[in-house]
């Protein structure tokens, strides 16, 4: 009985070990090359964002929110 055990579990652990082969090697069934994102395939959008001088994009200001914490940060 032991031995039936243990046979048992060396199959499952060999067929858990071959879907996991397969499953990595299957690339879920796209083959080509990856698309180009989307707005790379229109036209140049307009920047309607303002910049800095090293041209990063600065946060517009939102609404000063308070929460119950501001008390002790304050």
């Amino acid at each position: 009985m032991l031995g039936f055990c243990g046979s048992a579990f060396r199959f499952a652990a060999t067929a858990v070990l071959g879907f996991a082969l397969a499953a990595s090697l299957s690339a879920c069934g796209r083959k080509g090359p990856l698309d180009p994102p989307p707005a790379a395939l229109g036209a140049p959008q307009p920047s309607s964002l303002d910049v800095d001088a090293e041209g990063k994009p600065i946060a517009p200001t939102g609404e000063k929110k308070r929460i119950p914490i501001d008390w002790l940060l304050d």
